[in-house]
């Protein structure tokens, strides 16, 4: 098969080098790919917002699957324009994926559907949101209702924090995505990264994962795309996993069908377990990014024909098989990010940190450039690793950080540490 893959981060990276590894594939290309992903797939340099484009690609190299990485495509309605040129690809519609793309869409759908949430309010104008927010009190989370790169979510420990999140986000802090504004009650509990693959009416379960939003230790600082994550999360038991299927994913699927929108793709949930039980913090209509990268190194199965299986509705019977083993992975990212930051600084030492044991490096903002590679992002590299435990993947993870020679780079340093203080019990 011929295989385009869409977008450029390291959740890209992760996926080509699972995709690259199948024995189904004669051509990969990713578009537009960084300098990590050119080692598992031929670049291309492509707008992918350009649809037009992508197709016209996409009958030149008699593409025979399309994967679509991240979330502003899935909104922008790629997956549509794909199937109607009769190209098949994995990943949602426009109109499933406002899932993501809208907070209050999800919102409704779980007020609709009995699926556990926060208690919510959507808001079109600051004054209303801000009486809203003194009505309630803090702590209080304040969301920017569509995409904003995993920035556009205020957790407000105080009022004056949470008035100042609803100025920033309808003053155009976050573009279009701040015109409206989901304000919701702060929950208590430790939230963790549910997926399912889903083909319109079936979702097949992955592995459970958990992820670092917070920039600085120890959870502090402002809230990022993710700063590292690991597999398996302890605190998703098999009993809140099935929870959060019975309760969330197959109420989802269903009222998406109802809708005539089936949700066919990855279907990742942000759930909070509280002391009521699992409750749902978010949906995301693609693969989490760090998550992705913990998955795709515990999955001991093909990946390919569990993608096809998806765009083709034949999930009812399909099972995956994964590594005991845990996986994770610590993001360096830009001295600066999530605010301003720099690009072109070099990094080194690349080639020493693999070799050691367990260890998978995937390039996130990278580019390479007369023999040397650059930071080109916020989130720059996925130092990755796996161990018997969370524990020894955290500690070859670090000790590979530390081989890496980027002054202009930083990392947090406790990746995993609530799995880790469980395994020391």
């Amino acid at each position: 098969m011929n295989i385009l893959l869409l977008g450029s981060g390291g959740r890209e990276h992760a996926l080509a080098w699972k995709i690259a590894a199948s024995p189904l594939v004669t051509r990969l290309w990713c578009a537009p790919g960084n300098a990590g992903i050119a080692r598992e797939a031929e670049c291309v340099a492509l707008d992918i917002a350009d649809h037009a484009a992508v197709i016209d690609f996409c009958r030149k190299g008699a593409v025979d699957f399309v994967v679509v990485g991240p979330d502003a495509p899935i909104a922008a309605g790629i997956v549509d324009d794909l199937k109607a040129a009769g190209f098949k690809a994995f990943g949602p519609t426009r109109a499933a994926g406002q899932l993501e793309s809208s907070k209050n869409f999800t919102k409704a759908l779980c007020r609709a559907n009995d699926i556990p949430t926060a208690a919510y309010q959507h808001f079109t104008d600051a004054g209303a949101a801000k009486a809203y927010i003194r009505a309630q009190g803090a702590p209080i989370v304040v969301k920017a209702d569509g995409l904003a790169a995993g920035k556009g979510v205020v957790v407000a420990m105080t009022e004056t924090e949470a008035l100042d999140a609803v100025d920033r986000m309808f003053g155009g802090s976050f573009g279009h995505a701040g015109a409206e504004v989901v304000v919701e009650e702060f929950l208590r509990g430790e939230e963790a990264s549910f997926f399912a693959l889903c083909d319109g009416e079936h979702a097949l379960p992955l592995a459970t994962a958990q992820d670092h939003k917070r920039a600085f230790d120890g959870d502090q600082g402002p809230n990022t795309g993710g700063m590292g994550a690991y597999s398996p999360a302890p605190v998703l038991t098999d009993v809140i996993c099935a929870r959060v299927m019975d309760e969330m994913i197959i109420p989802t699927l269903r009222a998406l069908n109802a809708m005539g929108a089936p949700y066919k793709g990855v279907l990742y949930a942000g759930v909070m377990v509280t002391e009521q039980g699992p409750k749902l913090v978010e949906y995301n209509a693609r693969f989490g990014d760090p998550e992705c990268q913990v998955l795709m190194l515990r999955m001991m199965s093909d990946i390919v024909p569990a993608l096809l299986a998806c765009a083709d509705g034949q999930l009812k019977n399909f099972s995956l098989r994964w590594y005991d083993d845990a996986a994770l992975t610590v993001i360096m990212a830009t001295r600066g990010y999530p605010g301003d930051y720099g690009k072109g600084s070099v990094i080194q030492g690349l080639d020493e940190a693999p070799k050691i044991e367990g260890v998978e490096i995937f390039h996130a903002g990278t580019l390479a450039k007369d023999g040397k590679i650059l930071a080109n992002g916020g989130r720059v590299l996925n130092i990755c690793a796996m161990g018997k435990t969370v524990a020894e993947a955290q500690r070859r993870a670090y000790e590979a950080v530390d081989r890496i020679n980027w002054p202009q780079g930083f990392c947090r340093r406790d990746i995993g540490w609530q799995a880790v203080k469980r395994e020391k019990g």
